[in-house]
């Protein structure tokens, strides 16, 4: 299947842990706010949903109890979706970042290594990245790496290769974060030749922060990847003007596909190229 006929997974990072209402009234930070907005980026075109859950005061929180209740309503209001929940740092410490995983998500993110972030270093650990991924393979969650260097897609392949992780791997470029690798197309095209040397069945993703998260989304388009957008990673789509929901960003990457002769990958379509399973849906 050559790059026009494939079709291109969506992903919408519809929360985060930094973007606030006070960055941009479109945040949605409750789970009503969550599921609702979920919704509307699912009916635009969609497939996966990256979601954070926050505390009452919009704080990032852990609590296994609030991802549960996003799941119920995703599974609900978004049905076939695939549910990709957060391990990231910015939610806990240790093993806190992975008390959900017991809730079977279909997905969840996994760091396979340590980096600088704008005022802090990510911490990833050996052991805590080894815990993560066992405790992925035992509730047969499957892991999106997340790689902010090139030696996390290096290591991704080792974990794949010694069995840390289970199935092959679906692994995410990250470029755009501040003291980390910068939005650059030698460095991006570079990630795609070392995904498909080393990974050739594998499927990919790339995403841009910020100012970048537009032409992260025309490159992978364009190179036959998946695309990842929301306003976890962009809440202004430039310096004038902020985006009014994470409905109207997914509708942004699907005019991307439109112009690049890509469909847009469904639910079924998403689920069959990641090798997960079909929920049962409520008749």
């Amino acid at each position: 299947m050559n790059n026009a006929q494939k079709p291109c997974i969506i992903c919408v990072a519809i929360t985060g842990s930094l973007p606030t209402k006070a960055n941009n009234p479109a945040v949605p930070t409750t789970i009503a706010e969550q599921i609702e907005s979920s919704q509307e980026a699912f009916e635009a075109g969609a497939s996966i949903v990256h979601a954070h859950v926050r505390n009452a005061d919009e704080t990032p929180s852990s609590d296994p109890e609030k991802f549960a209740r996003l799941q119920e309503g995703l599974e609900k209001h978004c049905p076939g979706v695939v549910i990709q929940f957060s391990t990231g740092g910015r939610s806990g410490a240790g093993k806190q970042r992975g008390g959900m995983l017991p809730l079977r998500p279909d997905m969840a993110s996994l760091a396979v290594g340590s980096n600088n972030f704008p005022t802090r270093v990510y911490e990833n650990p050996p052991d805590l990245v080894d815990w993560l991924a066992g405790e992925m393979r035992t509730y047969r969650i499957k892991p999106e790496v997340e790689a902010f260097d090139l030696s996390h897609i290096h290591q991704a392949v080792a974990m794949w290769r010694d069995g840390r992780i289970a199935e092959t791997p679906y692994i995410q470029f990250v470029m755009g974060v501040r003291n980390a690798m910068p939005v650059d197309k030698h460095v991006f095209d570079h990630y795609v030749e070392t995904v498909r040397r080393l990974v050739p069945d594998g499927e990919w993703c790339a995403a841009g922060i910020g100012a970048g998260q537009l032409v992260v989304n025309e490159w992978s388009v364009a190179a036959g990847g998946h695309a990842r957008t929301g306003l976890e990673d962009n809440v202004r789509l430039n310096r004038e003007t902020l985006a009014p929901s994470n409905a109207a960003l997914v509708e942004r990457v699907v005019e991307i596909c439109e112009r690049n002769e890509r469909p847009v990958a469904n639910w079924r379509q998403a689920r069959q190229m990641l090798g997960l399973a079909e929920p049962e849906l409520a008749v």
